[in-house]
């Protein structure tokens, strides 16, 4: 029996993950929840259970134990009595919670990214004095890359460079621990960088809508009246999330990516243009009956120019989502690359291939328009 520890189950890859360890009869999982109370994790746990599709007799559910805690505290603020089950037997590690604002002070990005690999990483070493540890799959980003230029390699990157955010910043610093341990104390840690991860590329089921989805707001022009950017010839690398849960899943019984550094992203070849995603965008949300505006290109300083000097005149809480636009233009306004080769040779190996955007694109779009939009024309 494998015992697994999995941080993030409520986050969009830790919870396409849990029901993929469920499957398998012998693994048991325990999954760290933030909750008030144990009320309030329960009640959380059902929810998820329901996100799942896991039903809700004992007998189904005893393989999955909810744990009430907070990755970013020391032992992950759990009681010393639920630590101490975890320390006795936890063969996996599988690290997936973050925050993805990139808005927070470089304060709380390190509290959150810095302070959980901290904890990971004391939990991995009891771990592996016990004897019991086998595997630890740390889920990280492409974003630590920065505003480096030319293709993110899949290796440590050591040279000093700029970030769009606190996010990239964050996740960068929280790498060099794990890289530290791996080294050093030799732990068996393989690194995984996710793109932008959106929903599942057979029905576009995601428990979160995230950035890409704000960004896909903005690419239809309902938000911008019909405006939108230049990008020239930038492309935006997208992943769906279960080809992400999945590789990691797979990884996590693999001795051999110990010491791996995966590209979970679509790469150069694969990844959409944002003026084709935009035309996708469009097309999605006129056949879902919303009205899309005509649309205008301009040059990005204009573009912004023009944005700001609208905004005096939006409400309130159009005005405040008009604010965090500046964040996402100065990440999709870069022309950045990330080179999976190596991912792509583990997956053939496989005999799997990451999938072609424009084939899972239409589907994701579709599923966030029913849930956003549910009754249609607004």
């Amino acid at each position: 029996m494998n015992t697994y520890f999995l941080t993030g189950a409520s986050g969009a890859v830790g919870s396409a993950i849990v029901p993929l360890l469920h499957a398998n009869e012998n693994v048991k999982l325990r999954i760290l929840l933030r909750a008030e109370s144990d009320q309030h994790l329960a009640e959380r746990f059902e929810k998820l259970c329901a996100f799942w599709g896991i039903a809700a007799d004992a007998e189904t559910r005893r393989r999955i134990t909810p744990l009430r805690g907070d990755a970013a505290e020391p032992n992950f603020g759990m009681p010393p009595v639920d630590y101490a089950k975890v320390v006795s037997d936890t063969t996996h590690i599988v690290h997936c919670a973050a925050s993805v604002r990139m808005n927070l002070s470089l304060e709380e990005a390190r509290h959150s990214a810095v302070g959980s690999m901290q904890a990971i990483l004391t939990l991995a070493r009891k771990l592996a004095e016990n004897g019991t540890l086998r595997k630890i799959d740390l889920v990280s980003t492409v974003g630590i890359a920065g505003k480096r230029s030319g293709a993110l390699p899949e290796t440590w990157i050591d040279e000093p460079r700029e970030f769009h955010n606190t996010y990239e910043q964050s996740k960068s610093e929280a790498e060099a621990l794990a890289r530290k341990a791996l080294e050093e104390e030799k732990l068996p840690i393989t690194i995984h960088r996710p793109s932008m991860v959106i929903g599942d590329s057979r029905d576009g089921k995601i428990i979160h809508f995230q950035i890409f989805y704000f960004i896909c707001d903005f690419l239809s022009g309902r938000r911008t009246f019909g405006l939108y950017p230049d990008f020239g010839d930038v492309r935006l690398d997208t992943i769906p999330v279960n080809t992400v849960a999945s590789t990691i899943v797979s990884s996590s019984t693999d001795p051999e990516t110990v010491g791996s550094i995966f590209h979970l992203c679509s790469g150069p070849e694969k990844s959409i243009r944002l003026v084709d995603l935009r035309l996708l965008v469009r097309d999605a949300f006129h056949r879902h009956g919303l009205n899309v505006p005509f649309a205008l290109k301009l040059p990005i300083g204009l573009f912004m120019g023009a944005l700001n000097l609208a905004g005096r005149f939006m409400q309130p809480e159009q005005r405040r989502a008009l604010a965090t636009l500046p964040i996402y233009m100065d990440y999709l306004a870069d022309q950045q690359g990330f080179d999976n080769r190596k991912y792509s040779a583990w997956l053939e190996s496989r005999k799997e291939a990451i999938p072609d955007a424009k084939d899972y694109l239409p589907r994701v779009l579709a599923r966030f328009l029913e849930q956003k939009h549910p009754l249609g024309p607004n």
